[in-house]
C-alpha cells in the first residue's frame, strides 16, 4: 500500500505539473449587433451574446465587437488592439462590418465599398495570419425593412464587396447577410418584428438591433452558415430550421408602482463603451414595463470610465460627488458636484474619474428618444 502510494503521488504530481490544455477561443470585431449590452439596455442584444451556446465544447467567445463602429473606426479607435494583444495560435477571429461602413455623411466611418472597404477588413484578416489565427468574414446582418411583402436589400455593395475579398484572398466566409435576408422573408413583416427592437411598453421601434429572441435567432443562423461552408467548423450541428422556430416572448404588462433600494440592485461592472476599469451600476427600475424614462445612477471608482461613444438618444449626466472630466465633441473641460450635462443624440462624448474619490452621476434618459443611428 505504501509503494501504491508513493506512485499514486507521482502520477499526481506529475499532472499537476503538466500544463492544462488552452480554451480555444473566437474572437469577434464588429459593430451594435453583435456587441454586449448591459442588463439596463434590455431587451437589446447583439447575436454575439448569444453564440456560447451554439459552440463546440472546449471553445469560447471573447465578444469585442462595440457600437457604431466601421471597419475603419474599429482600427483608428484602438478597439483592434485589445484583440491583437490576446489573440494566438489556434483561434479564431470572426469580422462582421458594413453597417457603418456605408455612412457616407461620416468620413470617420465611411469606407468606399470598392477600395477602402476591402483594404480595412484585410487588415484583420493579416492581423490573424501573423498569429497563427483563422480569420473568418461574416458579412453584415440584414436589417428589418419591408416595402410591403418585399425584404428590401439596405447593404448594397458591401457584403457583395467581402465575398469578391474572400474569393481573391482565400478567406473564409460565412454569409450572415444571406442566412438572415432568407430568414426574415420567409417569416415575413409582421411575424419578424418580436425578434428585433420594437418594444411597444419603450416606444421603440428599431429595425436594425435584436431583442434577446432575435439576438438568439441570428447567433444560431450564424452557426448553421459556419458549419455549412466548413464542416470542421467549432460549432455544433445546427440547422436553419431550428434557428427559425426560436419563441418570442409575449409583451408584459404594465409593472406596477414599487419601492426599491439601491444597495439591492448595486451591480459591479467594467466601465460602459469599453471605458476602463469597474465602475457600479444601479439599474433603478430596470424591469419596469409601460415606462419610457430610464434612471440610472453609476459609481465611477478611481481610474474608471465611460468610453468614448456616439450617443444613439438624448441623455442626462447629473454630478452627485466626486469629480472627472468630460469629453463632449471633441472638447474637454472639469465637471463636478450640481454640474448637469445634456448630451444629445448624435453626438460623442466620454467621461473620466479623477481624484480620490468616486465619481457619481445620475443618468436620465427617453426610451423613446433612442435611434438605429449607430449599429
Amino acid at each position: 500500500m505504501h509503494r501504491r502510494f508513493r506512485i499514486l503521488l507521482s502520477m499526481s504530481l506529475l499532472a499537476a505539473a503538466l500544463p492544462l490544455q488552452a480554451q480555444q477561443r473566437i474572437f469577434i470585431a464588429g459593430d451594435s449587433t453583435a456587441s454586449a449590452y448591459p442588463s439596463e439596455r434590455a431587451p437589446r442584444e447583439g447575436w454575439g451574446m448569444r453564440l456560447q451556446p451554439y459552440l463546440a465544447d472546449g471553445w469560447e467567445v471573447r465578444n469585442h465587437a462595440q457600437s457604431g463602429r466601421s471597419a475603419r473606426s474599429f482600427i483608428e479607435q484602438g478597439w483592434l488592439e485589445g484583440i491583437a494583444a490576446d489573440l494566438r495560435g489556434g483561434d479564431v477571429l470572426l469580422v462582421q462590418f458594413g453597417h457603418n461602413d456605408a455612412k457616407v455623411e461620416d468620413p470617420a466611418r465611411y469606407n468606399d465599398p470598392a477600395v477602402d472597404y476591402p483594404r480595412w477588413l484585410m487588415r484583420y484578416v493579416a492581423l490573424a495570419r501573423e498569429r497563427g489565427a483563422t480569420p473568418v468574414l461574416v458579412t453584415p446582418v440584414a436589417r428589418r425593412k419591408f416595402d410591403g411583402t418585399q425584404l428590401l436589400d439596405t447593404h448594397g455593395p458591401y457584403p457583395r464587396a467581402m465575398r469578391d475579398l474572400a474569393v481573391r484572398e482565400g478567406i473564409l466566409l460565412v454569409d450572415l447577410n444571406a442566412a438572415s435576408m432568407a430568414w426574415l422573408r420567409a417569416m415575413g413583416d409582421a411575424a419578424s418584428k418580436p425578434y428585433f427592437m420594437h418594444v411597444p411598453a419603450q416606444r421603440q421601434a428599431d429595425d436594425t438591433h435584436f431583442s434577446a429572441a432575435g439576438a438568439q435567432a441570428v447567433a444560431c443562423l450564424f452557426a448553421a452558415a459556419w458549419r455549412g461552408v466548413d464542416a470542421a467548423a467549432p460549432v455544433r450541428p445546427v440547422q436553419e430550421e431550428e434557428c427559425a422556430q426560436i419563441p418570442t416572448p409575449s409583451l408584459a404588462d404594465v409593472s406596477p408602482s414599487v419601492v426599491v433600494n439601491e444597495r439591492d440592485i448595486a451591480l459591479p461592472q467594467p466601465g460602459p463603451h469599453g471605458g476602463e476599469d469597474m465602475t457600479t451600476a444601479y439599474p433603478f427600475f430596470a424591469d419596469a414595463t409601460g415606462f419610457d424614462v430610464v434612471f440610472r445612477k453609476r459609481a465611477l471608482h478611481p481610474g474608471a470610465t465611460i468610453g468614448a461613444h456616439v450617443n444613439d438618444k438624448d441623455e442626462i449626466y447629473y454630478v452627485l460627488s466626486g469629480r472627472g472630466v468630460l469629453t463632449l465633441n471633441g472638447e474637454m473641460r472639469d465637471v463636478g458636484p450640481g454640474d448637469a450635462i445634456l448630451t444629445r443624440s448624435g453626438d460623442s462624448h466620454a467621461l473620466r474619474q479623477s481624484g480620490d474619490e468616486d465619481l457619481v452621476v445620475f443618468i436620465v434618459f427617453d426610451n423613446a428618444s433612442r435611434t438605429s443611428r449607430a449599429p
